[in-house]
């Protein structure tokens, strides 16, 4: 048996919403896997679907850049928020929304850029910065999306400077319709997905595998209410539909009118502008996703430096 400590405890906790007794039990049954007592505690209705397993805690900014049919977003990290707002760092964030844009998003390839601004390669001009204002930082991830024919619209939430913020969107339309009102339709999708955390774009894009596993989630769900066999079975169809409009992006309830799915509004609009509208791609960074930042015990700190 494996041993159940209280930080895991605490862990399954943050990352679940139930209670602490629960957590607990839920650890012991699962012999300590975190997955399978997430999974244990979704089974007796204990725990959120929603709910991800991992915080979103770094530091940082996101940018877009978006050139003719082509639009990158990127994320550069930092230790504290402080940085986010010192102009030497939001530049840098800034032009390597435009490098990625010239390396096709490859990270790698990006960090070996000749920056015309200094001469040297875009990996050393960080480790300049990182000398000169004295924190760690680090060019995590981009990503380029190019649309046929069409466009490529662009979203920023909480923004501190045009394209530049904590939560970056690309969308794709591809369509002939008039390139200014696709523009505007795809940043309200844009804003819908920045909101909404969509996990996939349309029901062929979601994994089998994950629906296979939400249905055994959602099978014992039901049988734990007495229903006949041909009930759950119904109950089953029903919640595999109830979670493809909480994850499906084009199965989404809009943002902007919950009364419509997003692929509704968007065939409203093909039809206004007369031309087909494809949402063919997305992507959205939001800034220290899947990444967990220290926590800072400044008692201790202190305690330790004076020797206590």
């Amino acid at each position: 048996m494996a041993e159940i400590t209280a930080a895991m405890v605490k862990e399954l906790r943050e990352s679940t919403g139930a209670g602490m007794l629960d957590c607990k039990k839920a650890l012991v049954e699962a012999n300590g896997d975190m997955n399978t007592a997430v999974d244990w505690l979704r089974k007796k209705g204990l725990a959120s679907a929603a709910k991800k397993a991992s915080r979103i805690a770094a530091e940082g900014l996101v940018a877009v850049c978006v050139e003719g049919n082509k639009g990158a977003v990127v994320e550069v990290n930092s230790e504290t928020d402080f940085v986010a707002k010192n102009e030497i760092f939001q530049e840098y964030v800034e032009d390597a929304a435009k490098v990625a844009l010239l390396n096709n998003g490859e990270v790698c390839d990006m960090k070996a850029f000749n920056c015309p601004k200094c001469g040297k390669s875009f990996e050393e001009r960080l480790t300049d910065m990182i000398a000169k204002i004295g924190e760690n930082m680090n060019l995590r991830r981009a990503k380029v999306l190019e649309a046929k024919e069409g466009v490529v619209a662009s979203y920023v939430h909480s923004a501190i400077r045009p394209n530049l913020g904590r939560i970056g969107v690309l969308a794709v339309l591809e369509s002939k319709a008039d390139k200014a009102k696709l523009n505007e339709l795809g940043k309200h999708i844009a804003m819908h997905i920045a909101a909404s955390n969509p996990l996939f774009l349309d029901i062929a894009h979601v994994d089998p595998a994950a629906v296979e596993h939400e249905k055994g989630i959602f099978a014992e769900q039901a049988k734990a209410s007495g229903k006949p066999e041909n009930i759950i079975e119904k109950m089953v169809e029903g919640r595999i539909r109830k979670y493809y409009e909480e994850v499906v992006l084009e199965e989404q309830a809009y943002i902007m009118d919950p009364d419509k799915k997003v692929k509704q509004v968007i065939a409203e609009a093909a039809k206004e502008l007369g031309s087909d509208i494809k949402l063919t791609d997305y992507v959205c960074f939001k800034l220290g996703e899947g990444l967990q930042k220290k926590e800072e015990d400044f008692a201790a700190e202190v305690a330790a430096q004076l020797g206590k």
